[in-house]
């Protein structure tokens, strides 16, 4: 005589639902760490509208930050303008073909902006890139 066991029979089931929200919550983890992995070399500021600006790689470059109100920034490190060209010179030793994007705000002033290139072509720098936005 065959005596029936007190647990029902049951047989083991993988639960996919949970399975299924664990791998939605890493994806979306590892997609808002991938993107605030981006670095920006410059201060947010501003930028003026252009209808022929394109995104440019800042991986390697240097970027000069002339806000609002005159101030500069060497890669996101604020500087007087008599510091300005001690450290162009100290980039052109370390790279002899630097690239430099100039950052500035929509209302900075333009005297700032063109002794930065002043400074920049004093230093033997050629390549020389101002940043903007695309025009709505």
């Amino acid at each position: 005589m065959n005596i029936p066991s007190p647990r029902a029979q049951k047989r083991a089931r993988i639960e996919i639902i949970p399975l299924i929200d664990v791998i939605f919550f890493l994806l979306a983890t590892f997609m808002m760490v991938s993107l605030s992995m981006i670095k920006n070399k410059g201060i947010p500021v501003h930028l003026p509208a252009a209808s022929t600006s394109a995104p440019q790689d800042h991986s390697s470059e240097t970027v000069i930050t002339v806000a609002a109100d005159g101030t500069l920034f060497f890669n996101k490190e604020s500087l007087k303008v008599e510091q300005l060209p001690d450290r162009l010179r100290q980039l052109k030793a370390e790279n002899p073909d630097p690239k430099v994007y100039i950052n500035g705000d929509e209302k900075a002033m333009y005297g700032a902006a063109v002794g930065v290139l002043d400074e920049l072509r004093k230093a033997g720098i050629t390549k020389v890139a101002v940043d903007t936005q695309n025009k709505p």
